[in-house]
């Protein structure tokens, strides 16, 4: 079987949505100020955010979860094109398409992913990246990597229930942030809502060994987050660049059922709301990530409708 890697342009129909006013811009939502451009067209510091779809199920098929979150991408564009835009007049975004990991391509698939998001870096734009399994991170990280250089530090912050820094034979959505701080001695890594039941005892002293930052489920909202924003104060200060990333099967079941591995305990979605505008407020986050949103398991579009306003959320906190 050839297994290969494509990139399409975004089906403009997706970006469609109710009209209140054609020329009020108060009055506007997503679909009215999204455009959809080839990565190859963009203009250099015009636009603001670039959104890029990484369609994939192969790491969560090889990490043996719940595959389905090749549909995420496009679903969330559905749901993010009806939203009211508050992002503010002149801010404008782009839709740059999808890389697809056809069959088992996936570390070309990744690669191919990477060189997208380094491109809008270079364009001065803030890549949106709509996953995909969360293997969608490394393809992530590697286009900050080649836009940052070599030398600079880079700082990631996951929003997450598992470590994902498996000892596994091949690269999966289970294995990235292992993948990432063995081969890259100038990247961090800060893990916020950490379920002890959802990580072995071996995870966790990998997580020691590596020098993962993290904090518990249980413990983030301890002090009215005044410990949670402190780790990320310090954890932001320490690096160069910070790459954002949610992996949404942190998020409680009921809210968010639509996910590889649903949690019963996860994070409440205001609180995930939360740490993101909180980490987004930092000057030097570069990028952001939202992966594991399964609309062949979702109950009422309730995963995909949250990840939507998540994300709209994360980019007007990056914007002011």
């Amino acid at each position: 079987m050839r297994w290969f890697v494509i990139y399409t342009l975004t089906d403009q129909q997706l970006w469609t949505g109710r009209v209140d006013d054609a020329s009020n811009p108060a009055q506007f939502r997503f679909h009215q100020v999204v455009s959809v451009k080839d990565l190859d067209d963009l203009e250099a510091g015009y636009y603001r955010f670039g959104i890029i779809g990484f369609v994939s199920d192969e790491g969560v098929r090889r990490n043996k979860g719940r595959q389905g979150a090749a549909q995420g991408p496009d679903s969330i564009r559905e749901q993010l094109a009806k939203l009211p835009y508050h992002l503010g007049e002149g801010i404008t975004s782009v839709d740059t398409g999808n890389v697809h990991c056809e069959g088992r391509a996936l570390e070309e698939a990744q690669v191919q992913l990477g060189q997208h998001t380094a491109h809008i870096l270079n364009k001065h734009t803030t890549p949106i990246i709509l996953g995909g399994g969360h293997e969608t991170l490394y393809g992530h990280y590697l286009g900050v990597r080649e836009y940052m250089g070599p030398d600079k530090t880079i700082g990631i912050i996951n929003i997450d229930a598992h470590f994902d820094m498996r000892d596994d034979p091949e690269p999966s959505s289970g294995t990235m942030f292992k993948q990432i701080l063995e081969t890259d001695d100038q990247a961090g890594y800060l893990c916020l809502g950490i379920q002890e039941f959802g990580n072995t005892q071996a995870l966790f002293t990998t997580a020691r060994e590596l020098g993962c930052d993290y904090i518990l489920e249980q413990d983030i909202d301890a002090n009215d987050y005044q410990d949670t924003f402190a780790m990320i104060d310090v954890f932001s200060k320490r690096h160069d660049a910070i790459i954002m990333t949610l992996c949404t099967d942190s998020i409680a079941a009921y809210a968010a059922p639509g996910v590889s591995a649903p949690s019963p305990l996860g994070l409440d979605p205001k609180t995930v709301k939360s740490l993101l505008t909180y980490v987004a407020g930092k000057r030097n986050v570069i990028s952001f990530d939202i992966s594991e949103v399964n609309p062949l398991v979702d109950e009422s579009h309730k995963t995909v409708k949250l990840a939507a306003n998540l994300v709209a959320e994360t980019m007007r906190a990056l914007h002011q």
